[in-house]
């Protein structure tokens, strides 16, 4: 049998009125906080707003700042990339002047060895250890302590010149990372809310982990700075090191060879002295010995002149042993006789 259906219950007139009031006041309340609601999203979409555009102006200008920062860097970079590659420049003309001096000195030094070794040929008592020996041995000794000398010096200059490329190939590498980070800062200063491209990007806010710190950057960037001025400070002292040597050097060599030309002045003028001292007693001599000569044939004369007379007196004394008894007598003509033959052999022997 069919079940009958009840009739809902049915409110009284008092209750349908409070409900009624509890559903205005619901919907008072809920309209209050909505209106709470509404004012407070404008209020926070005004706050944000502000916030934004005072982070965006912020931002603007730390990008504005950061360019004038490195654009000082730069330039600071820039002059001293200059003032190093004329320096560098510099220095290459002197290690040129260098080398040049060094090749000049190998023929003045293979002509003071030449010297000393033609000299060695003198002969007998003229192989002397003479004033000129003595100025083209120094001159020797000086010309191969320039040439260590002038060595040295070429080495420091072409390690310094080293050390400057080294510099600038660090300047040039950090100006070109300031022309990037430059180009990049500049594109991000340019950017606005209404720019083609911009984006949001899940990765943009972190932490990449090769950056650095802004006092590393910048003491980077001074380190860099300082080293240049430094290679540069030491090539410019080593300029006038150069200057100096090359100078001192060059005034050494022209003494010293000042003195050896005058050694050998000085020496010639004592040989010829010698020479003609020799040569003039070489003629006294000459003159005396053709005196001899003539003396000579004045002899063999006077001796071939006492040829007959002792020839005579010997004839004489022959034939007087012929005289026969006691008339083979010593008498004064024999004695004078003995002795005329005695006078002519001493004559001829003295």
């Amino acid at each position: 049998m069919a079940r009958l259906l009840q009739p809902p219950p049915k409110f009284l007139p008092a209750e349908w009125h409070m409900a009624n009031e509890n559903q205005y006041h619901r919907a008072e309340a809920e309209r209050s906080r909505s209106e709470r609601l509404v004012a407070e999203s404008q209020r926070l979409v005004e706050e944000i707003g502000k916030t934004t555009r005072k982070s965006q102006s912020d931002v603007n200008k730390k990008l504005e700042q950061r360019l004038e920062e490195v654009r000082f860097w730069k330039k600071e970079l820039d002059d001293k990339l200059e003032e190093l590659v004329c320096t560098t420049e510099d220095l290459l003309t002197y290690r040129t002047r260098l080398e040049n001096a060094l090749e000049s000195l190998k023929e003045p030094l293979h002509i003071t060895q030449m010297c000393l070794e033609y000299r060695e040929k003198r002969v007998g008592v003229d192989l002397v250890h003479d004033k000129v020996e003595e100025e083209l041995v120094k001159e020797a000794e000086i010309t191969r302590g320039v040439t260590a000398l002038l060595t040295r010096t070429l080495e420091e200059v072409s390690e310094q010149i080293r050390l400057n490329r080294s510099a600038k190939y660090n300047l040039e590498k950090d100006l070109k990372d300031k022309f990037v980070a430059l180009t990049i800062d500049d594109v991000c200063f340019s950017l606005n809310n209404n720019s083609p491209n911009i984006r949001c990007s899940e990765n943009a806010v972190k932490v990449e982990p090769h950056s650095v710190s802004p006092e590393d950057w910048l003491e980077f960037s001074n380190a860099n700075v300082e080293k240049a001025a430094k290679q540069r400070s030491s090539s410019l002292a080593l300029k006038a090191l150069v200057d100096r040597i090359l100078s001192q050097t060059a005034g050494d060599l022209r003494r010293q060879c000042d003195a050896v030309d005058a050694a050998f002045r000085d020496g010639l003028q004592e040989t010829k002295g010698a020479r003609d001292k020799l040569a003039a007693h070489l003629a006294k001599v000459m003159e005396e010995i053709a005196c001899q000569e003539k003396n000579v044939t004045v002899l063999e004369k006077a001796i071939a002149d006492q040829e007959g007379p002792a020839k005579v007196a010997h004839t004489r004394l022959e034939i007087r042993t012929h005289r026969p008894n006691v008339e083979l007598c010593r008498d004064a003509a024999q004695c004078r006789l003995v002795r005329e033959v005695q006078e002519i052999a001493h004559g001829v022997a003295r």
